[in-house]
């Protein structure tokens, strides 16, 4: 099992989450903030949680290269 968490409110719009992990993150059109894709939101915290360990990689990925910190990946 793969958990992505994201603090979306904190999100600057450098785009690299989507750069580097597309099939899990998109850009909002509306705000330009960074969308973590099925994701379940509460109380600020976007939390995905996906039986595909294919997108593990790709997620630490994101989460290393974004400047603000606010992307959060674990695998149980």
């Amino acid at each position: 099992m793969v958990i992505i968490t994201l603090q979306r409110a904190k999100c600057i719009g450098c785009n690299y989450c989507v750069e580097l992990a597309p099939s899990q993150f998109q850009m909002s059109k509306k705000d330009g903030k960074s969308v973590l894709l099925h994701a379940k939101e509460k109380k600020g915290f976007f939390t995905l949680k996906s039986p595909d360990e294919t997108i593990f990689n790709d997620s630490i990925k994101a989460k290393e290269a974004c400047p603000v910190k606010i992307i959060d990946v674990k695998q149980t």
